[in-house]
């Protein structure tokens, strides 16, 4: 029986390391950015492979490197980090109804490798989704990850200075290739990225917080205006139907 158990998590792994592939394949081009970036930002190759082995979330660490340049604080960066990965707790949620019951460290351990991009592909499959599976996906998406954020900042250590000096343009750049996608898709976000613009340039021009502490406010206060003004909405929305 044992011998049958252990054939079953190694065919589901396999499973698992093939729908991983694409994952791997597309975290190729924006790992290698990052790494550029983080070079270009003044980490060292052990500082920038570590966040990426330790933190693991594409956004949040594009978003580091631009409040590191700033001198932003440990703390803000942190905070800042929680606020954009907050969406985690409902595809964590979401997940523990499609994975099979497994021991708490098994779910702990592969939970650390949910990103968008895996929490798509596991919740898609037809199914139950097993450990073995879980781990395989999360495997090749992990590992590709982490070994292309290295090889981006051995490029960028290559190039001449100038061309280093001047990449930290595309680090906005970035910024904008993920937003404007989800802007084409949502209204609502199109006034948030507009509110949190404007709330982060009031704080700063004005002198009135820390780079780091205008970005995470900004967030906040943005957020909740706009999802006060939803829900605002919906409830007079409510009130002209039942007339």
């Amino acid at each position: 029986m044992a011998d049958i158990a252990i054939g079953r998590e190694t065919s589901e792994f396999k499973k698992g390391l093939q729908a991983g592939i694409t994952i791997g394949i597309g975290y190729f081009p924006i790992a290698l950015t990052f790494g550029l970036l983080a070079k270009t930002s003044g980490l060292s190759i052990y500082e920038t492979v570590l966040m990426s082995v330790i933190v693991f979330a594409g956004a949040s660490q594009y978003i580091s490197l631009s409040l590191i340049a700033y001198g932003t604080g440990i703390f803000e960066i942190i905070l800042t980090t929680f606020i954009v990965n907050i969406r985690h707790f409902l595809m964590s949620t979401t997940l523990t109804e499609k994975c099979e019951e497994d021991h708490l460290l098994n779910k702990l351990i592969y939970s650390f490798g949910i990103t968008d991009e895996t929490f798509s592909v596991v919740a898609t499959k037809e199914g139950t989704a097993t450990t073995g599976f879980m781990f395989g996906v999360i495997a090749v998406s992990y590992s590709s990850w982490v070994v292309f954020s290295g090889v981006g900042h051995l490029i960028g250590a290559s190039l001449p200075q100038t061309l280093q000096e001047s990449m930290s343009v595309a680090l906005y750049a970035m910024f904008i290739g993920l937003l404007v996608p989800s802007m084409k898709k949502s209204v609502k976000v199109v006034f948030l990225a507009a509110l949190g613009a404007a709330f982060n340039s009031i704080f700063t021009i004005n002198h009135l917080m820390a780079q780091g502490w205008a970005i995470v406010t900004a967030t906040l206060l943005s957020a909740v205006l706009i999802e006060l003004g939803e829900v605002l909405k919906n409830k007079h929305r409510g009130v002209q139907h039942e007339k």
